[in-house]
This record gives C-alpha cells, structure tokens and sequence, in this order.
C-alpha cells in the first residue's frame, strides 16, 4: 500500500460509518458528494526521482512523474457518460521553486516558471478520470553529485480536502550496475555453474546497502542457502511465468566508484529438462529500513550469510544495467507426430486421432518470443471428407492445390506433452489403401534431435489388418495460411480438442500469453516454420518479443 492510500484510508475511517457509507453511494450512482463532510482527495504521483549522471534518465519526451487525484468510491467501468462524485471547481498548484540550482522541470498546465495552476472541475472515483499532468525533469549545468530538492504538490476546492504530494529529487545518487555476464562453455542441462556475480556504484554517492536478485525461469533454480537470502518459487500457473526469485540483503556501504564482487560462489543448478531458460542477476540500492522487510512471506535462508567484498581497480565497460543469459544451449528435444488408420464403407464416418508429442529430454520455453505456437498439416485420404476438425484446425491449401488444414500447438510445451487432434472423416468412396499425410513443415532444426518422426499418415481401408507405422513421407510441406488459429488465442493448452492432456502439455490455461507468430523463435535459436513456411500465414515475419521480468515477480528456492 502507498503513503498516499494509507493515507486516503485514515482519512476515509475519519468520517465515520455515516461518511463512509455516503462516500460508496456517492461513487457508484455518481450523486454529488455528501456536504456534511469534505471529500477526501489524495494527489497521487512518484514521489521520488533519482536523477542520473550518466543517462538520459529515461524518454527525454516522457514524464517520470504522473500527477492524477485519487478520489474515494468505486472507478467506473460501464459504457457512457461517467457519473462524477464530486461537482464543482478545484485547483492544484505545482511548486517546483525547491529545484533550483539542481534541475530543471518541464511542467503542466498553466506554468510561471517553476510554479504551475492547473484547475478542473468535477472528479470522479478512482485516478483514471482525474489526470493533471506530468512533470519531466532533467539535469541543468548547474547540477551536482548529492544535490537535493524537491516539487510540492498541493490542492484545494470547496467541498475538498486535499493530501498533497512531496516529489524528492536526488541528483546523482547511488547508481548500481551489474557485472556483464557470458555464457559458459559447454553447459549441458542437468548441471550447475556459478556466474561472476559483481556489481560497481556509478553514481556519485554511496549506496548504504544494495539488495541482490536472482531470476530463474522454469528450468533453473539455486541450490545454495544464505542467511541473508530469501526465496520464493512459483511452479503452477501459466509456464511462461513459472520461475524462481532470490532476494539478498547487505547492509555495508557501497562506495561511489567502486566495484564489489560476492565473497563465496552462487550456484545455479539446470533441471535435465532445461533448454534457453532465463536467468538474470541484478543490483539495487536498499531503500532505508527495507532490512526489515524484504524477507517477509518468503522463504528465509538459515546457512551463513552471503557476503560483499570490493574489488580492485574496474572497467565501467564490463558492467551493464541488465545482466542475464540464456541457457543451456545444447539440450534436445523429439517433436513426434503419430497417424491413424481405420476402415468403413462409403458413407461411413470414422475418426483418425492425430497424435502430436514432445518426447523430451528438454522442454520448449519459448520465452523470448512470449510462447509463439507452432503448426503442423494435415491432408485427408483420397476418397474422404473431412466432416469434423479439432477448433485448433483451420483449413489451407498445402503444397500450393491440395486442400488441407494447418493444426497449431501453443508454447511453451513440456518435455513430456501428449495432445491428440481427432479428425471425423466421411468415406466417399472406398480407396484401399488410401493415406492422408500428416507433416510438420522441413525446417532445419538443431534442436530436433529425430526428424524422421515428424511425418505420418492415416490409412483407410488397408489392405489385410489396417495400421500405420507413423513413419515415411513424401516431400512437401505447408502453403501459407492467413487464418493461423491459435495464433493469438494465448490459451496455451496447445491441444487440439481443449480436452486431451492440454495441462500436461503446456500447463499454461488462459493468459499464457501465446499471442501470435509463425513459429518457435527467439531464444530457441530457431525457426519452426522456416523456408517457405516463414512466407507468413497473413502474421508478416516473426518477431521476437523481448519480455524482461524484472521487478514484482514472486518466486524462488533458496539460495
């Protein structure tokens, strides 16, 4: 919870059972708001802004801070005309005189220097109807390494009793880079390495503490246990957010200029079914009294206590802002597709259960591109129909005239997923021996460790007892297809029914975040639907979704 909302909160348990329940009225029928009572209006915002030395302190076009009133009641979220809880004029005033001589601010609204007005009438319940304006600030000559100031941000109104907002200002504060990583050699799953974890204070003051965070996706954890450390571990729900998060504290003084490096190894273990997992370390100042705190609802470490030693002389060059490797890179996996075979005589109708499997070792993450699906085709039997496809079936031209359907499966997708696809075929005329060719497209593929399995057949009417070897093939592969379902559905079931082993699959469900593209890409290093196939079903080329989770995530076992 912010200052601000705690604030809100006590101001709101002020007014009484009365007030209270007055103020909910007023928020959802939009009536004015009770006149016995003034109406409580937090001014919400960052409420500090590091500035720094050596950036642009992010979009120079963009605001660092969003000045928007909170007002109590519940946000409106209909259709129409938005029902205000508060009728009448109100005015805020911006004073950035505080910043003088260390920096600049580019202000909203109706600005006389460092002193801005900006008026309104009517407010509405929540933020998202009651924006003022941003305030952008930048460096000027005059700024300073330890320079400090502040935007004082307050409001009034008939009716109205503002919370105003402080915006802290530091000028060349602590600033924490990490230590450049690279990729270690020959790193096969299953085993463990220990990164050079460092970090160096660009900035111009001393950091009084930094707190250390370990990122590891699905396949990666640390098996180490520091008693400055706190871990938490996400392993249900969607798998694109299934990770392991490490925390640790150390409460020492990090001087401006200096590098430090971890004074005992951290280890990070690869599961056997790890392939392009994500791990990232990254260094933060520790906000004061933030000891206390960090560990709470987390999983406390009970071994000796992780700790800082500084460096030598540095390279500012090897340390960066984002630390983190994809790995290992020499895992494997079997894509396998089985057929079907059955028999009936014209006018018949018989299913043919596609089979599509993923026979490990590894898992296929897709991470990078934020779980793309990818496809294979089906082309029925000569003298059939089909009557009935799975809803993750669209219909396409293959190899340029013969009518078909493209299947498509979500990312990620476990080391041991089973799906199935039924097809119901009508036989319209009995051709012995007549087979349909299931195939996904020809791609080379250094991650497949058995292509010979990612074409079989389904056989009607075989000659003797009916069967299918899943094996052979002709050449060929799929045409475009501008209608990829799944593309974009993000359910990441990757099945093609919605009923057949869709968790085993992808232990994704809604939100997985499949949202769209030809093939597996990004860190996987390869595209599934490569050559002709990449002429792109009406998608354009794949593009690789470059997703950092950072901040905010739970998860992680100790280290």
């Amino acid at each position: 919870m912010t200052q601000q909302a705690r604030r809100l909160r006590a101001r709101l348990a002020a007014l009484g059972a009365v007030g209270a329940t007055a103020l909910a009225a007023a928020g959802v029928q939009g009536a004015a708001h009770a006149a016995d009572a003034p109406l409580p209006v937090v001014i919400t915002g960052e409420d500090r802004v590091d500035l720094s030395l050596h950036s642009d302190n992010g979009d120079p076009t963009e605001p660092q801070v969003d000045l928007r009133l909170d007002v109590p009641g519940e946000e409106f979220e209909g259709d129409g005309e938005v029902p205000a809880v508060h009728r009448g004029e109100w005015t805020i005033r911006i004073d950035a005189r505080g910043l003088k001589g260390v920096a600049k601010a580019d202000l909203p609204c109706d600005a006389d220097g460092l002193v801005a007005v900006c008026t309104g009438s009517d407010l509405y319940a929540g933020t998202t109807y009651n924006r003022i304006g941003g305030i952008r600030l930048d460096l000027t000559d005059d700024s300073e390494a330890g320079d400090t100031g502040s935007v004082v941000v307050t409001g009034e109104g008939e009716g109205l009793e503002f919370t105003p907002l402080t915006v802290d200002v530091r000028v060349g504060g602590p600033e924490l880079l990490n230590r450049a990583l690279s990729l270690p050699k020959d790193l096969k799953a299953g085993e463990t390495f220990e990164p050079p974890l460092g970090v160096m204070n660009v900035g111009g003051v001393p950091s009084e503490g930094a707190v250390l965070r370990l990122y590891g996706s699905r396949g990666l954890s640390f098996p180490d246990d520091f008693g400055n450390c706190s871990s938490t571990v996400v392993d249900t729900g969607p798998l694109l957010r299934q990770h392991t998060e490490v925390l640790c504290a150390f409460p020492g003084t990090l001087e401006a200029g200096a590098a430090y490096t971890l004074a005992g190894p951290v280890r990070v273990k690869t599961a056997d079914f790890a392939l392009h997992d994500i791990f990232s370390s990254s260094f933060r100042p520790l906000e004061p009294g933030e000891a206390k705190t960090l560990h709470e609802g987390r999983r406390q470490g009970s071994g000796p206590d992780l700790t800082l030693e500084r460096a030598g002389d540095a390279d500012p060059a090897q340390y960066t802002r984002y630390a983190e490797l994809d790995l290992p890179t020499t895992n494997t996996y079997d894509l396998e597709l089985t057929g079907a075979s059955a028999s009936g005589a014209a006018g018949d109708t018989v299913t043919a259960e596609i089979g599509f499997a993923n026979n490990g070792p590894a898992w296929i993450s897709a991470l990078r591109s934020g779980g793309e699906p990818f496809s294979f085709t089906v082309v029925a039997p000569e003298g059939s129909t089909v009557t009935s496809a799975p809803e993750k079936c669209r219909t396409v031209t293959v190899d340029g005239s013969v009518p078909g359907y493209r299947c498509w499966v979500s990312t990620p997708l476990l080391e041991d997923a089973r799906l199935t696809f039924p097809f119901e075929l009508r036989i319209d005329e009995v051709v012995e021996g007549a087979r349909g060719r299931v195939a996904m497209p020809e791609w080379d593929n250094p991650f497949d460790s058995d292509p010979s399995n990612d074409v079989a057949w389904i056989v009607l009417n075989a000659p003797g007892e009916p069967g299918d070897d899943g094996t052979g093939g002709s050449d060929g592969g799929p045409s475009d297809d501008p209608s990829a379902p799944g593309a974009g559905d993000g359910d990441g079931s990757g099945d093609g029914t919605g009923t057949d082993d869709a968790d085993s699959a992808s232990g994704g469900g809604a939100g997985d975040d499949a949202d769209g593209g030809l093939a597996l890409t990004g860190a996987q290093g390869v595209g599934l639907l490569g050559g002709a196939a990449v002429l792109a079903l009406g998608l354009g080329a794949a593009v690789v979704v470059y997703q950092r989770r950072r901040a905010g995530r739970d998860g992680g076992a100790a280290v």
